[in-house]
This record gives structure tokens, sequence and C-alpha cells, in this order.
């Protein structure tokens, strides 16, 4: 960890970032832009609600989070010491009465399958579904620190398998760690594209065995390599659009016309990337785009709020926002336990 990421705190910037986002997003999601304006006024003025509640987006943040402070407290992260504490938060999470925010149909059937334990993960991962649900979760996995590469990315992926199985949802999962990991410490925004490409075909072919063991053999695939190149080109096609959009698109315009609504994978991570990348060094107006979109608002607004945190860390979210959104003491612990 660099001394640039402890400084800014990216972690607790990243957290509460993206709680903010979905908090901002939540009343607007399955609204289009008109009846957003309308409902919220200027796109650019939108206020935080009071009181600032969240969804499942968060609430799912904080069970990975949680599961994965059990698995490093064990030790060193693997796939023996993350997937019974992740599994167990997700399950958790899945029988809590506060787990009544419209959370995904993926990630209720998974998580009902996962409570028996008497069968493989595998069994439980929704092989065709690649929501968003995975991704919009992933950011601690990109902000716990001392992970090599290789961990990083087997954690992603081994995250969103436990829901959501199929290839694309692996891929951007990893490609959404790695992004909030390069932006922790400290890389420009200006290339983080030309940078996520490149992690993307230097990863299209390599299937992590290590942590996702045979769930490529529930798809119809010849071959692991075949299964996960096909989530890598669904990502490597999107930030082609991405990259597309950053040069025409006017920041008035809503984002999801540009890199699809989001309510799948590849569409979150990019059209959260993009509401970040418009307005790097205006947070809440990044935060304010995501929400008033025509798309999945809140996990939008969320993960363009991962990445701005990332990025500028703890101090870019004013006080008045941050000290009043829903579950700030655990957003604050985490962020504080990988910031130190």
């Amino acid at each position: 960890m660099t001394r640039t990421t402890v400084t800014k705190r990216a972690a607790t910037g990243a957290l509460t970032g993206l709680a903010l986002g979905d908090a901002l997003g939540f009343p607007t999601e399955f609204n289009d832009v008109p009846a957003i304006l309308a409902k919220c006024g200027p796109w650019r003025e939108m206020e935080l609600p009071r009181p600032a509640i969240v969804t499942d987006d968060t609430q799912m943040t904080l069970a990975l989070g949680k599961g994965l402070r059990a698995a490093t407290d064990r030790g060193v992260l693997a796939p023996e010491t993350m997937t019974e504490p992740v599994r167990r938060e997700f399950v958790a999470w899945n029988r809590s009465p506060e787990n009544n925010r419209a959370p995904g149909h993926t990630c209720l059937t998974a998580c009902d399958l996962l409570e028996r334990e008497d069968r493989p993960w595998q069994d439980a991962s929704q092989i065709h579904s690649k929501g968003c649900g995975a991704n919009m979760r992933v950011a601690p996995v990109g902000l716990v620190p001392g992970l090599s590469d290789e961990q990083r990315a087997g954690a992603a992926q081994l995250q969103s398998a436990l829901t959501h199985g199929h290839p694309t949802a692996l891929a951007a999962s990893d490609l959404t760690a790695h992004a909030v990991r390069l932006l922790a410490e400290g890389a420009e925004p200006t290339g983080l594209v030309g940078l996520l490409r490149s992690y993307a075909y230097d990863n299209r072919t390599r299937y992590h065995e290590r942590w996702l063991g045979d769930l490529w053999t529930r798809a119809q695939d010849p071959s692991p390599e075949h299964f996960i190149a096909r989530g890598w080109d669904d990502c490597l096609a999107i930030l082609d659009r991405l990259q597309d959009a950053l040069r025409t698109v006017s920041p008035e315009t809503d984002p999801c016309l540009a890199t699809g609504e989001g309510w799948i994978a590849e569409e979150a991570m990019a059209t959260g990337l993009l509401c970040f990348l418009l307005f790097v060094d205006e947070p809440l107006t990044a935060l304010r785009r995501g929400a008033c979109t025509s798309g999945d608002s809140d996990s939008v607004a969320c993960l363009a709020g991962a990445f701005a945190g990332a990025h500028l860390g703890a101090d870019a979210w004013p006080a008045a926002w941050a000290d009043r959104i829903e579950y700030r003491g655990d957003l604050v612990s985490l962020g504080a336990l990988w910031d130190a």
C-alpha cells in the first residue's frame, strides 16, 4: 500500500462514496430522466434524501467486507479461508429483516441455496446470471491491503460466483475491484480505461481454478478458458463503448444512452466509470449524474461513488452528507481497518 493511499484514506472514501451514491439513487431507480427531474428538480442540485437510506447494494458490500475481514483475520486470504465466512455473511443478509430494499432475484435465489451446506457452493451459483448484483458489492476486494494480483482477482471472482456465475459477472467484478485498487493507489484517471483494457487482455483466458473450482462445468463451454473468455470479451466490448463515450458524450446527456442502463454487470461497471470520469474532481456531481439516469440508478451511482472515493479519499465527501448515511458506523469501521 502506498503512502498516498493511507494519507487520503481511500478505503473510507470508497465505502462512504458507494453508500452515498446508493442512497442518492435509491429514490430514482426505475424512473426515467424526465420523471427524476420532475421529482428532484435540476440534477446538479439533487440533495441526499432524509433519512439517507441505502439499498441491498450497500448491505451486500458490508456483508462481503465483514466476510473478508473474518477471512483475513485467519491469515493469508485464500479460497479455503474466504468461502465460508463470505457465504455465512450472505446467508445472514438474506435472512435479515433489513433485507427489504428490493434485492435482486439472483441474489435471493443463490443465498437460499447457499444455506444448504451439504452441497458445494458451485451448485448455488446462478450460472446464467450476469446481473449487476455481483459487482455493485465488490469494492472491498479492491480495498483490502496487501493482496497479490492473483488473490485480488480470485477473491473478486469468487464473491461474484457465490451468486452470479456467468463469466461476464466474474470478469466485471474482477475489473471493478482492479479499478478501485488502481485509483486507491494513485493511478491517473485519464489513463484508467487503457489500464483496464490491458488487464482484460492479459487475463482473457485465465480461469482461476483454485478459487472457482469446477464452476465452469455448469455452463455449456468446451473448456474453462473458453468459459472465462466470453466474460472478458463482453467487458472489452463495453470498455470500447466507454472510451468512445468519453470523447463524444455531453455531461448533460443520460450516461445510460452511451454505456447501458446498468442492470447487467459490465454495463453497471462502465456507466459508473463514465459518471466518475466525466466529473473526476467533482465527486458529488458524479454521484448526482449516476442517480439521474434511466437505468439502475442506485447501482450506477454507488459504483461512481466507490471510484470517486478511492481516487479522492475520505475528504471528498462533505460531513453534512457522510455523517448521516445509514450504516455509517460499519462503513467507517471497515474503512479505518483497511486504511490503517
